[in-house]
């Protein structure tokens, strides 16, 4: 999806949610496939977003060693985030940007990152590969830790980058660096923008979802005291995100009960997990801001305005109300929501949003520099012509992941003697049967983007030791 026009990046993902919005995942496959050349390795940097999605489409279509290739290949070109050098792309972004981010390749976020090997953790688990989804499990949770520390190194030294560039004498580094600090900027970005301090966030990032399904892997595959405290550590986590909820405290309090001793693993009936993602996640929008930018023309400097482009994530839609899960006997437990999407990505912008201003602020001093040197040199036809391209390039980055969920849900039960259940949805309509072996720990995982699509079924022996069950039902 780089390396095209920004015209092109919209209309792949529009034909991409409009048949994965619907249950059409094959289609959705399509229209983010591309060539691969013989003989030689895929540049998975450039094609990143595309192997995201194929990924996910892969593993709701059942084909987890697919799901598991392409997931791969997208940790490759993600691979800046845990190895490459801050300041060598800080470089990148600043004074060199002629034109908008959606010309580079596309920058995921590490929630996204998160969220890989998390679903490559399930994938493992529905082929049966237990010591695989351990690692990845394990990776997921890894990343979570150091995430904090990542944004922190990664804005000080986009900052150093800027005043090392000012300082060599860089006029275009020296009026970024001035217009970022100046008041007048800041306050025109909190009225037409609004301020990230005011956002709805995580006191600190998480990616619950992630967090809570690593607490339950450790619980599940115990093998001694550390293992139920890692259990212990997730689960409180998550619970002290979402204070309100009672699946995530009854969790926490078992994972501690068994952590204790004051509860035997092999006296505990068999449990059964539902995981429910539900709903489209957020997507980004185009805010376009008029902002005084510090510019020095000749030997005057004197603010001017004008006009650069930021991102916004926006709410898409989410499945009414919850699933409701029914044993032969009657009892009845129903999903609630543990998660929001748009919560972990605001947390994440938050955190990552003094780079995205400078980046844009870098851009926007760029192009006035052009157009006052294309009015000097070539007059009134020169400066219209850069006038034009400052228009046509100002445009904010607007791809993202959209195979993400608007919130996850989750309960847990005792599995029926029977091992019978059934899914019903929010108006108690029924989705379908699902039979539980009888096995200590399962995952019944859920995933429906739309009401229009089918709900994606996976049934997963939580220790690895066979194959999963899918199914999709629709109603």
């Amino acid at each position: 999806m780089s390396g095209c026009s920004s015209f092109q990046h919209r209309d792949q993902l529009a034909r991409f949610n409009s048949a994965y919005t619907s249950g059409d995942y094959e289609s959705a496959l399509e229209t983010v496939s591309f060539s691969m050349p013989d003989n030689k390795p895929v540049d998975s940097r450039k094609h990143l977003l595309e192997l995201l999605h194929q990924g996910e489409m892969y593993r709701l279509t059942d084909r987890n060693e697919a799901s598991v290739k392409a997931y791969d290949l997208a940790e490759e070109g993600m691979k800046y985030l845990d190895t490459e050098g801050l300041l060598a792309r800080s470089a990148e972004g600043f004074m060199a940007v002629m034109v908008n981010d959606a010309e580079r390749d596309y920058q995921a976020l590490m929630s996204e990152a998160v969220l890989v090997n998390t679903y490559k953790g399930l994938a493992f688990l529905a082929a049966g590969n237990n010591e695989y989804a351990r690692v990845e499990f394990n990776r997921a949770n890894d990343r979570t830790r150091r995430a904090v520390d990542y944004f922190q190194k990664e804005i000080a030294e986009q900052q150093a980058a800027l005043r090392a560039e000012a300082r060599g004498g860089n006029r275009q580094a020296s009026m970024v660096s001035s217009s970022l600090q100046s008041q007048g900027l800041q306050s025109a970005v909190s009225q037409q923008y609004g301020s990230p301090s005011s956002w709805s966030v995580f006191s600190d990032f998480i990616v619950p979802s992630s967090t809570y399904l690593h607490g339950i892997y450790f619980l599940a595959n115990a093998t001694g005291h550390a293992d139920y405290e890692r259990a212990v550590t997730s689960f409180k986590r998550v619970a002290e995100m979402a204070p309100q909820s009672r699946v995530l405290k009854a969790d926490a309090d078992l994972a501690e009960a068994l952590a204790s001793g004051s509860q035997s693993a092999a006296a505990l009936p068999p449990q059964v997990w539902v995981v429910y993602e539900n709903g489209l996640g957020p997507v980004l929008r185009e805010a376009r801001l008029d902002v005084p930018l510090l510019l020095v023309h000749g030997n005057q400097q004197a603010p001017a305005y004008f006009g650069i482009a930021l991102p916004e994530y926006v709410e898409r839609s989410a499945v009414p109300g919850s699933l409701g899960i029914v044993s032969g006997a009657g009892q009845e437990v129903r999903t609630e929501r543990i998660s929001d999407m748009g919560k972990v990505v605001r947390t994440e912008m938050k955190e990552r949003f003094p780079g995205v201003l400078a980046r844009a602020v870098t851009s926007a001093i760029s192009k006035a520099v052009l157009q006052y040197e294309a009015a000097d040199q070539f007059g009134p036809l020169g400066q219209l012509l850069a006038a034009t391209m400052t228009v046509a390039t100002t445009q904010a980055d607007l791809r993202s992941w959209q195979a993400l969920p608007d919130h996850w849900q989750a309960t847990r039960m005792k599995r029926p003697d029977d091992g019978k259940l059934t899914l019903r949805d929010h108006r108690g309509g029924v989705l379908g049967h699902l039979d539980i072996p009888d096995q200590p720990y399962t995952l019944v995982y859920v995933k429906r983007p739309t009401a229009q699509a089918p709900a994606t079924v996976i049934t997963m022996d939580l220790q690895g030791k066979s194959e999963a069950d899918f199914a999709r039902f629709s109603r």
